[in-house]
């Protein structure tokens, strides 16, 4: 995968200030804020600093919690998967591979297959309809 390099104040000019707190500062959009927490549409889910294809539409659903929860990536080579001890938690991180962009978490209490929950801010990601 071809990495994406930018300065700090490339990714200021390319990102609105709540894109940027999330993607480059790790930051966390408010609770069912998020444009796309109830996106329904067929199409794919692109990280917001770089494009790079993060989430198909058929692995999306609705956890609950707030934020836009799917069960896999469309390919695990699109993430990076962290250990995350901030706020007194052990969690794990979850970046876009190609421009370390900040996306969410990743929780072990999914739907099948995956079992998995990746929460993901809606401000970290840019949908692309079919």
């Amino acid at each position: 995968m071809e990495k994406v390099h930018k300065t700090d104040a490339e990714w200021r000019e390319t990102l609105d200030p709540v894109q940027y707190h999330v993607l480059r500062e790790a930051g966390t959009e408010r609770a069912f804020a998020g444009k796309l927490t109830d996106e329904k549409r067929e199409g794919e889910f692109r990280c917001a600093g770089c494009g790079t294809t993060l989430f198909a539409s058929d692995t999306k659903f609705d956890s609950g919690s707030g934020w836009p929860s799917f069960t896999s990536p469309s390919d695990q080579e699109v993430v990076i998967e962290n250990r995350d001890m901030s706020h007194g938690m052990v969690r794990t991180e979850v970046r876009c591979a190609a421009c370390e962009g900040h996306l969410g978490h990743v929780f072990p209490d999914g739907p099948g297959p995956t079992g998995l929950r990746y929460c993901i801010n809606s401000a970290a990601l840019e949908f692309d309809p079919e």
